[in-house]
């Protein structure tokens, strides 16, 4: 996950955003595992929303207890016999009360070592918002001035809640979310270094070269060569 191994465990679950670089393990006959993706237009269906979706805590892995695992290992396989297993179609209902279920089981385990968290609390919800506009703006790279104004909220507020939710600093989120955008699309895109640095939102493809080259310590041939020798 984001060019770091991460191990996991029975009762383990691997949670990760669309924007991170994922690789997931080789398939052996003894590794069995669910994958879940979760699409938007679903999600708009359910009859509630989820804090965890957007990763507050930043959070990689959701550890379940034998008894709540229990139950979301059923939850699962419910799941995919309605979906890939049954012959006749099951009523949409069921399915997302279903769905609906399993993400409040995730939800509940991921915040279950914090204090209880509501999506209405006044930071998680403008961590979300910062989250989100982090995310739509990328490529903008918007000041922090900007995105606390957007947000309707002061820069040292905005600074105080980023810093709570996610343990770095407005700038530095924003940073290293450009930097995991940019190692991905190295990765996983035909793009040259100059294209790559104009569709990150970099005038210049030198000064890009230099920012990839101080955040991760590599020089952009540097990390393209390392991610080879890895794949053989």
């Amino acid at each position: 996950m984001d060019l770091k191994d991460i191990t996991l465990t029975n009762g383990h679950l691997l949670f990760a955003m669309p924007n991170q670089v994922f690789v997931p393990p080789p398939k052996t006959t003894d590794l069995k595992y669910f994958k879940l993706l979760f699409d938007e237009n679903t999600l708009a269906l359910l009859p509630q929303q989820f804090p965890f979706l957007v990763n507050p805590l930043n959070s990689q892995i959701i550890i379940f207890d034998p008894i709540r695992r229990e139950r979301v290992r059923k939850v699962f396989e419910i799941l995919n016999q309605i979906l890939h297993i049954d012959e006749n179609p099951t009523d949409i209902e069921i399915t997302l009360a279903y769905l609906n279920t399993l993400l409040a089981e995730l939800n509940s385990a991921y915040f279950k070592n914090t204090e209880p968290v509501n999506i209405l609390n006044t930071n998680l919800s403008k961590f979300i918002e910062f989250k989100l506009m982090v995310e739509t703006h990328l490529t903008e790279q918007p000041s922090v001035n900007a995105i606390a104004e957007k947000l309707a909220l002061t820069t040292n507020s905005l600074y105080r809640i980023v810093k709570e939710y996610s343990g770095v600093s407005p700038k530095d989120f924003f940073t290293s979310r450009l930097i995991i955008e940019a190692q991905r699309k190295l990765q996983y895109s035909p793009l040259s270094v100059k294209e790559l640095a104009y569709e990150l939102g970099f005038n210049d493809p030198d000064y890009f070269s230099r920012f990839f080259k101080k955040c991760t310590g590599k020089s952009v041939s540097d990390f393209l060569e390392a991610q080879q020798d890895s794949s053989r």
